[in-house]
This record gives C-alpha cells, sequence and structure tokens, in this order.
C-alpha cells in the first residue's frame, strides 16, 4: 500500500518567515536572495520556483528528498536564526508559500514562493541600514550584500534600500530594523533620512577622490 500525506486546500496561501543573504547580480541589473543552508547555491528572485539542490529531477518538495524551499511558521523562530555568528549579515524574509508544500511542525517545505517583506537589520557599528553594501563574499555572478549605515559604506558597491527594492521588483518592500537600542522611527521619515544620509557619504567619497586626483595633477 502507498503511504499519502494529508492534502490541505487553504483558501489563502499560508505565509511563513526565513532568513536569507541579499544578493546583487555581477552586472548590477537584478536583486534577489541566496539561503544559508543547502541552497545557498542557488539564488532566487522575489517570485521563484524551487530546484532541487542535488541536481536531481523530480518536481521540488520531493517526499523522499529535502529540496524544496523553506520557512517556519513562528516569526521569532527566525529572528533567533540571526542570532548565530554565520547569520548576522542575513536578512528577515515573510514569505507567501505557493504550490505544493509539505507541513512540519515548525515550518513548510515548498515548491514555490514570493518574498512580501525583507527586513534589513542594523549595520554592525549597531546604527540603522540606510543601505545594502558589498560584504566581501559572493557566488559565481552574484556579491552578497549586507547591511550598512552612511559611515560604514566607504565606496564599497551598495544600493540604498529603496534602490534594491526597485530592482528585485514583484512588489518587494525592504525596510530597516531600528538601530540596536532604539525605538523605531515612522517608517516613511526613516527611509527618507537613510536616503539623503548615504547620498551625502557617496557625495563626500567622490570630493575626497577628486581632492586626491587634483594633488596628483598638481604634483606632476
Amino acid at each position: 500500500m502507498r503511504y499519502r500525506l494529508p492534502e490541505e486546500r487553504p483558501t489563502e496561501p499560508p505565509t511563513g518567515y526565513k532568513i536569507a543573504h541579499p544578493v546583487l547580480s555581477q552586472d548590477g541589473t537584478r536583486a534577489g536572495f541566496t539561503g544559508v543552508s543547502l541552497g545557498g547555491s542557488l539564488p532566487y528572485g522575489v517570485l521563484a520556483e524551487a530546484r532541487c539542490v542535488y541536481g536531481l529531477r523530480h518536481r521540488a518538495p520531493h517526499r523522499r528528498c529535502d529540496c524544496g524551499f523553506h520557512c517556519v511558521h513562528d516569526r521569532a523562530e527566525a529572528e533567533g536564526l540571526l542570532c548565530t555568528a554565520e547569520h548576522r549579515a542575513a536578512v528577515l524574509l515573510d514569505v507567501r508559500v505557493l504550490g505544493t508544500y509539505i507541513r512540519f511542525e515548525r515550518g513548510f517545505r515548498y515548491a514555490r514562493q514570493r518574498v512580501l517583506t525583507a527586513t534589513v537589520g542594523p549595520c554592525p557599528c549597531g546604527t540603522a541600514a540606510a543601505a545594502l553594501a558589498d560584504a566581501g563574499w559572493g557566488r559565481p555572478g552574484w556579491r552578497a550584500l549586507a547591511a550598512a549605515c552612511p559611515g560604514c559604506v566607504h565606496g564599497r558597491t551598495s544600493l540604498s534600500l529603496a534602490a534594491f527594492a526597485r530592482l528585485a521588483g514583484d512588489g518587494l518592500r525592504v525596510r530597516a530594523a531600528p538601530a540596536a537600542g532604539s525605538a523605531p522611527a515612522g517608517p516613511a521619515v526613516a527611509e527618507l533620512v537613510a536616503e539623503a544620509a548615504l547620498l551625502q557619504a557617496r557625495l563626500d567619497w567622490f570630493q575626497t577622490q577628486l581632492a586626491r586626483l587634483e594633488e596628483r595633477g598638481t604634483q606632476g
């Protein structure tokens, strides 16, 4: 007798939470995410379909494989994963579970997903993030990004949170978590302040580079 899992037919797609690293394509035209575990080698977009990470031809999620997207039911549990050293630079994703899924006690393994919201943690210095900047590592064809404040961008390849959302597309919302130890400010004001601070940081960097070029010109 073949064992069959019970089937659910929800009226609305289930939602869940997971963590991932934001990534930017090498040519700077696409933005997405890459997982922190098995699927880390396969960057995905806001709306994506899972593939078997072992290269098998079955559809994900397969009952006898561990392929497919993964998420947990509880937001606090996903936030807890950000406490580990290897996941400090990851972001928290609110996702909608689409297509076939397998329900577990703590979450889902599923075929398709839509990322609704990405919450970016504070910069390593503790200031609220204004941008996602080159994290110094990546995958073939993709640069990993991490939270950065205007003072810590230091001329690295970077995108403001709003620019990352626009590049990722499909209605993605990106927001910054409050600075360490501070209360959250109004979202509209926070976004404007972050954009202005990032522009000022870039202007200061360009002025510094221009001054160095002028100094070299006078010496030559």
